[in-house]
């Protein structure tokens, strides 16, 4: 008599993480030199972010790849896969090959000049300028920025070092990122994540919730995810240990 021992299916969770995807350029020296440039203006950018390395039509080989992950290696940046990395750039001890990344808009950072907050008017920047460019801003001088236009689709606000205020909208394509918490006085439609740089106590303000994606201290939540009574609500969100959660304001 055969003996049948029944046996427990393993429990598969799934996940969707954003990913901040690096596209090194040649020569790697120069391309370092401008990492490390970055880093040293905005302590912390890179901690406890999903980092991927796209090397599409890179003309390098294996030993250079190598070099490459080791050296961003010992600047604390993690690689988590590789993208666009042909068969003769694969190894089994690197890091794995990514495919079907869905884009999001992207982030650059400004290469020597941070735009500057300021101090005694209302306007956002002077001589006519947008208050909002479609690159990667920074805010270095004050620990909270008041911006007066609507962020636009495509367009991307980051500042690392405190609390945004919005007064205005954030349309669909746009994107949030602050290291406190985010405050909307208008519809959130885009996406908003507060908190990056480990405040866990950061939260999300918005007076219309309509957003794509919104994330706290590296914890995400898509559109599917949210509850349908908070659509098109006044809610304010926070995190309450590993999950997400909302409520409207009253």
């Amino acid at each position: 008599m055969t003996d049948v021992t029944e046996t427990r299916a393993i429990r598969l969770k799934g996940r969707s993480f954003l990913a901040l995807v690096l596209t090194p350029e040649l020569p790697f020296e120069d391309w370092l030199a401008r990492l490390d440039d970055l880093a040293a203006r905005s302590a912390g950018f890179f901690l406890r972010r999903p980092i991927g390395l796209d090397v599409d039509g890179l003309d390098i080989d294996r030993a250079q790849l190598r070099a490459l992950i080791e050296e961003l290696s010992s600047r604390s940046v993690r690689i988590m896969g590789i993208e666009g990395a042909r068969a003769s750039l694969q190894a089994p001890d690197l890091p794995p090959v990514m495919t079907n990344g869905r884009p999001a808009s992207d982030i650059e950072a400004p290469a020597t000049r941070q735009a500057e907050t300021p101090a005694d008017d209302d306007e956002p920047e002077r001589a006519g300028e947008p208050a909002i460019r479609t690159e990667r801003q920074e805010f270095r001088s004050a620990p909270s920025v008041v911006i007066t236009d609507p962020v636009r689709s495509g367009q991307s606000l980051v500042f690392p070092d405190g609390d945004v205020t919005i007064i205005g909208s954030v349309a669909s394509g746009a994107e949030v990122v602050a290291g406190g918490s985010i405050h909307v006085y208008g519809t959130l439609r885009g996406r908003a994540m507060a908190g990056t740089m480990g405040n866990s106590t950061a939260r999300i303000f918005c007076r219309k919730l309509e957003a794509e994606l919104i994330a706290i201290d590296g914890f995400y939540k898509t559109a599917e995810d949210m509850e349908p009574a908070l659509r098109g609500q006044a809610v304010q969100m926070w995190l309450d240990g590993e999950s997400i959660v909302a409520e409207t304001l009253g």
